[in-house]
């Protein structure tokens, strides 16, 4: 964007650089304390991994980033929103999760909490005991995890949480658990983490994600995942906002507010725009912050359902791939070392079960993808497709056409995925809470400017609190009082 003239005014109170599910976040939370916002994105449309697109063949709908959003539905600055109102609606698979083995049937996480655990044999007590707690007091463990910093509304929740959630996710299920069932049941949904299974805080990421399934499903929009941006931008469009898209921005003097900035974007990205407004050791900050594995992504159409040898499978929109807690968690640590398991973890999706919007008239969609090493540029087709059809037999013979996103496609489509990596920085504990400066989440030593995107906290995920919480943030230094009720038409 080129620079503006000298006498160009700046009509707006406050700016939001990327408009992602964070950026349109705290761009809303900004508009409703009663500020003229204008967000802007590179992109043609809002959405950032919140794209919905026509890879394969006419008619066929493919997510090409996210997909399935629980967090989504536990988020309250999301939830508190109108959305429903601007086109959105969530479908609810019949199970949150499933986990197919080769030796014996298939594993269903369902919303019940006893339905699942009476399928874990000797863990079924000991999985109520440790999803319990924590699920009838999800709105609570939600506001003290993702919630802005500060005292924790419920101490004594967060500490149960915290004394487990610090354990490494292969540890805490040989402690927790007996049997293989129930500890790859909990490999399956760690391994969203991108981390070693044998390393903090993959636990805790896993033990959110597994109890958001029992407290409000793992859904997804219908339509495929743009529809939750659309509705967003829809939303702050109709209160009055100004949306930008199609603008590349290469120069903080190129924001039209003398206000607060927020920035949806990468830590690098930050400082390249903003440049000399940063001081130079801040700057170097940003420049080294770490990213995790990237992955290799196969979308599929198909002349029907994945054909799974265990039915049971077909109950849940996420399936995920691996015959064990030790066998995943090798998978998960080779690309930490440059390396692809030959046995490796896979996650499927299978929105077309539930949607029928999103193939022709008995057809369908799927995708699928494994972890790699950073901008690795292998071709793992093969691999993927072959480890489903051992559960799946007859699936190559569905597959009418293919689309495959490497980690320096997924870049290429989102500068912010550096690498490949979906979730905005290694999400290890020496950067959970420090992402990317150390004891100021969101800060910057400049006090226009702010980073929000998931390379703060809470991290990846698509929940929009990384906005929410800088906005709110921000509001607080201009002296505006963030309104807090919800929900909000």
């Amino acid at each position: 964007m080129s620079t503006p003239p000298a006498s160009a005014s700046r009509p707006f109170d406050a700016a939001v650089v990327g408009a992602g599910p964070n950026g349109l976040a705290a761009a809303l939370r900004l508009q409703e304390s009663g500020l003229r916002v204008v967000l802007y994105e590179r992109a043609p449309e809002p959405g950032g991994g919140l794209r919905t697109e026509a890879l394969t063949l006419p008619g066929f709908w493919h997510d090409t980033c996210s997909a399935i959003h629980p967090m989504a539905l536990s988020a309250p600055c999301i939830q508190r929103l109108p959305l429903a109102d601007h086109g959105l609606r969530w479908v609810h698979p019949l199970a949150p999760f499933a986990h197919p083995f080769a030796d014996r049937p298939a594993l269903t996480l369902e919303r019940s909490v006893d339905e699942t655990a009476d399928q874990l044999e000797v863990d079924a007590a000991r999985y109520r005991s440790f999803v319990r707690p924590f699920v009838e007091r999800w709105a609570e463990l939600v506001a003290d995890t993702m919630g802005p910093p500060g005292l924790p509304a419920a101490p004594l929740l967060l500490a149960h949480f915290g004394v487990q959630a610090l354990i490494p996710a292969r540890l805490l299920a040989k402690l927790w658990f007996r049997g293989r069932a129930a500890r790859a049941l909990f490999a399956g949904v760690a391994g969203h983490s991108v981390l070693p299974l044998d390393r903090s805080p993959s636990a805790a990421i896993g033990m959110m994600l597994q109890f958001a399934a029992h407290a409000v499903g793992w859904p997804f929009p219908a339509g495929g995942a743009a529809g939750l941006a659309k509705a967003m931008a829809a939303l702050f469009v109709a209160r009055g906002g100004t949306l930008r898209c199609n603008v590349d921005l290469d120069a903080l003097y190129a924001v039209e507010t003398d206000g607060p900035v927020l920035f949806d974007t990468g830590p690098r990205a930050l400082s390249r725009i903003a440049g000399p407004a940063l001081p130079a050791g801040t700057r170097a900050r940003l420049e080294r912050f770490r990213y995790g594995p990237g992955l290799f992504k196969v979308d599929w159409a198909l002349s029907g359902p994945i054909p799974w040898a265990d039915p049971r499978v077909a109950r849940a929109a996420t399936v995920h791939i691996g015959e064990g807690l030790d066998e995943i968690a090798e998978s998960e640590a080779a690309p930490w070392r440059g390396e692809v398991s030959a046995r490796p973890y896979l996650i499927i999706v299978q929105c077309s079960i539930f949607d029928d919007s999103r193939a022709p008239a008995g057809q369908h969609t799927a995708w699928g993808y494994l972890h790699t090493p950073p901008h690795d540029p292998r071709d793992h087709t093969a691999l993927i497709e072959a480890r489903i059809e051992r559960l799946a037999p007859g699936f190559r013979d569905r597959i009418l056409a293919r689309h495959r996103l490497s980690p320096a496609g997924l870049e290429a489509r989102n500068p912010n995925c550096v690498g490949g990596d979906v979730n905005g920085g290694a999400a290890d504990l020496d950067q959970l809470f420090t992402r990317p400066l150390v004891a100021l989440p969101y800060q910057t030593p400049n006090p226009r400017i702010y980073l929000c995107s998931a390379s703060t906290p809470p991290g990846g995920g698509v929940h929009g609190m990384g906005g929410d919480n800088a906005a709110r943030l921000a509001l607080r230094r201009m002296g505006v009082q963030p309104r807090l009720a919800g929900p909000v038409g």
